[in-house]
């Protein structure tokens, strides 16, 4: 394994990431909840129900949504920054682990909620964002 490039993919991971925070966000004002609505329509699948960000309870929802994807996407940023070169396998597993964690909350929430298409969006999201964190970290970054 690259130390380089397994370090690299933990930016990869954030975007992936943090990169839904600002369109959910966004979503707080119906004028400019278009991106976010379109998002919902394409995890829905064909023929989901078509979201909208026009109820104030949902419009919260949003906010909260945006503002912990764009933090945990942040948050990776900062053990690639400030942790990866001290502790390259603790980074990896703490970024796996959560990974696995939302994958197994949400995924199943879809499936529960009767929306197994974003459960399907779910896997292709998962493995970008995990990459080549599945493999041990290099002893040295």
């Amino acid at each position: 394994m690259n130390p380089a490039l397994h370090k690299h993919w933990l930016l990869v991971t954030a975007l992936v990431i943090g990169s839904f925070g600002p369109v959910f966000t966004l979503a707080t004002r119906a004028a400019s909840a278009g991106p976010a609505e379109w998002t919902l329509e394409l995890l829905n699948g064909p023929g989901g129900d078509v979201e909208s960000f026009t109820q104030g309870t949902t419009q919260f929802l949003a906010a909260l949504t945006g503002g912990f994807l764009l933090g945990w996407g942040v948050t990776i940023v900062g053990l690639w920054a400030w942790v990866y070169d001290l502790a390259p396998e603790g980074v990896r597993r703490a970024v796996l682990a959560g990974l696995l964690a939302w994958f197994a909350l949400d995924s199943t929430g879809s499936i529960l909620s009767g929306t197994p298409w974003n459960a399907a969006w779910n896997c292709a999201v998962l493995l970008l964002a995990v990459g080549p964190l599945w493999r041990p970290a290099p002893a040295t970054a």
